[in-house]
């Protein structure tokens, strides 16, 4: 009898134990969250101002460029070898300013979002983190484009949640 009740209590332990390891995993949708914030709309507006700003100054680069070069095809017969080689070394370095500028144009377009938006994610990890050691969750995957969650139960999806402790007003 003693042998019973000694295992009847080991067991019960193991499966306590088993019980307490047990994780609860939940999901975010935190592009959801983002585009619903009232403050997207300040970064939004920053980033076309950003924008504006590189097209302007691309513009300025171009409209020097198209100077020194009609300058260049006007007199390039007047000018000596030198001079020659001068205008085109000059030329070609506004060239390759050009196509660098453009080429990081977009990455620094990528940057800029990053700073604008640094904050707002910020906000709702700190809102998820709130949640989820409410709600007792052990992980939080996020269900945006690039995941790899195939299937979601919707009851595990903290997305309102969260956008409720951000004080979004969200409609299902």
């Amino acid at each position: 009898m003693k042998k019973v009740i000694l295992s009847l209590t080991i067991i019960f332990m193991v499966c306590c134990n088993v019980m307490e390891a047990q994780t609860k995993v939940g999901t975010i949708d935190i592009d959801f969250l983002l585009m619903n914030m009232p403050e997207i709309t300040t970064v939004q507006e920053n980033l076309k101002e950003y924008g504006t700003t590189l097209d302007n100054q691309l513009n300025e680069k171009m409209a020097t460029y198209q100077s020194k070069l009609d300058d260049y095809n006007k007199n390039v017969a007047s000018f000596t070898e030198a001079q020659k080689e001068e205008k085109q070394t000059e030329i070609f370095a506004l060239e390759d300013d050009i196509t660098k500028f453009r080429q990081n144009g977009m990455q620094m377009i990528r940057i800029r979002e990053d700073e604008l938006k640094r904050p707002l994610y910020q906000k709702i990890a700190t809102a998820l983190e709130k949640v989820a050691q409410a709600e007792g969750y052990t992980q939080v995957l996020t269900v945006n484009d690039g995941s790899d969650v195939v299937y979601v139960d919707p009851k595990f999806d903290i997305t309102f949640k969260v956008a409720e402790d951000l004080g979004l007003e969200i409609e299902d």
